[in-house]
Formats: C-alpha cells, structure tokens, sequence
C-alpha cells in the first residue's frame, strides 16, 4: 500500500506539480510578464456575469481602456451578447475552459474536449477563434505543453485576491497604484460564482479600478491587450489590423 501511494504521489509530481512550478515560476511554456514598454495589461476571468461584466465594460469604455476577457465557456453560452459586446468594444476574448473546474482533476483528453468545446462557442458568437486560455487557478499539468497548441497559454504577474471580498475596493486600487508597473499582466474577476469566490467580489473590483485607472493613466501607464503585449508588432499596429478585421466582418 505504502509503495501504492509513492507511486501516486510521484506521478502527481510529473504531472501536475512539476509543470506547475515551471509555468508560474519560470514562465516556461506560457506569457506571464512583458517589457516594462510594452504597457500593462488588464485581463479579467470567470465571466461573463450579466451584473458585473456589463457595468466593468462601461468603465472600461468611458476611460477607453481595452482589456483581456478569459471567459467559461458555459456562461459564455448562457450570455452570448455580453461576449459579443466585449469584441464588439475592442477588447480581446480568450477562454477559461468550458466550466471552471481544476486541470490537475481532468484527463487530458476530457480537457482537451472541454476546451475546443469553450472554443467553439465563442468563435460562433464573435467569428474568430480564440487563441489564448488561461487555465483555471493557472493550475497547469504535463500534457497542457503538447496538446493545446493551437492557444496560447496566458498566467499573470499580479494579483490582488480580488476574488474575495474582504478588503473592499481599497485592496485592489492600492495593490494597482502602489505594486503594479509596466509589463505586468494583472489578474482581476468580473464574477464572482466560483469555488472559493466571494459573489459581490467583482463590485469591489469595479470600484478599486474606478479610483485607480484615472491616476494611473495620469501617471502614463498605458494599457494594452494579452495580443499587443506579446506581439513583435506594436501595440498600435495590432490593435488596427484587429479594428480592420472587425469592420471588414461586420
């Protein structure tokens, strides 16, 4: 029995331990940081949640910032508009997967299936396919390098728990003005319906960056998409050529 649990307990280190540590430690094998120029990005999980994702969207619109949006594929399904207006507004759509459940718990094949299924649904909502995923909690095991080549994987720099309420909007318009910087992809939520999430935790969020974009666009922080971030194009040319594609598929 002894020897059973050794066992486990070392494949468990291959699989999922091991990838875990190089991905969010050592950005092996995803983006996780840009260059200090090349701007800050704003990237929100979980969503879209019909409470909170429209209202965050208006702020985003009246300070004309875009963002990164990694949805579930489920609640994209249950919300098609929301996604639509995300793209429609300029912002870039990823996935979450198809429910937010735990890689490390998934077959890689059931992950696989789970992703093009997520994949699928926003490609028939806003015309293009995805290209960047973000795994859930950034839990990333051995087969994630091989199998899902066809995206991007995509952690983050900064986080400020914003997935719980406690704290209130000071803890995220303080982590936002006092510890984020250029090159950093910061990890917020626009719902809060997860495990281990608070429900009224992305309000908290949306009044933290309603203090906290103005100074910081003062202070010449400049915000970009996950796409601009990590093209070898500039940020402007991205963002035109994605405008083009937009018009050109209306």
């Amino acid at each position: 029995m002894i020897h059973v649990i050794a066992v486990v307990c070392f494949l468990m280190i291959i699989y999922a331990m091991i990838p875990y540590i190089l991905s969010a430690w050592f950005s092996i094998g995803v983006k996780r940081k840009g260059k200090k120029e090349q701007g800050m990005a704003l990237t929100f999980d979980d969503g879209p949640d019909p409470l909170y994702t429209p209202e965050l969207l208006d702020l985003l619109k009246q300070q004309n910032i875009k963002a990164t949006f990694f949805v579930v594929g489920e609640r994209a399904a249950q919300y098609p508009e929301l996604v639509a207006r995300m793209h429609r507004e300029g912002h870039l759509v990823g996935i979450h997967n198809y429910k937010h459940h735990c890689n490390w718990l998934m077959s890689p094949w059931k992950n696989e299936r789970a992703l093009e299924q997520a994949a699928r649904i926003v490609e028939k909502i806003i015309g293009e396919k995805p290209e960047y995923y973000r795994p859930p909690w950034g839990m990333i095991h051995l087969f994630d390098f091989f199998l899902h080549r066809q995206f991007q994987m995509v952690l983050w720099s900064r986080m400020f728990r914003d997935w719980r309420s406690k704290g209130g909007s000071e803890k995220i318009s303080r982590g936002l003005l006092k510890k984020a910087e250029g090159g950093d992809v910061i990890l917020l939520h626009d719902c809060g319906v997860t495990w281990g999430a608070n429900e009224d935790a992305p309000h908290y969020t949306i009044e933290g960056l309603r203090t906290a974009l103005p100074e910081m666009k003062r202070r010449g922080i400049r915000f970009v998409r996950i796409d601009e971030m990590f093209s070898s194009r500039p940020a402007k040319q991205v963002r035109v050529q994605k405008e083009k594609n937009l018009i050109h598929g209306a």
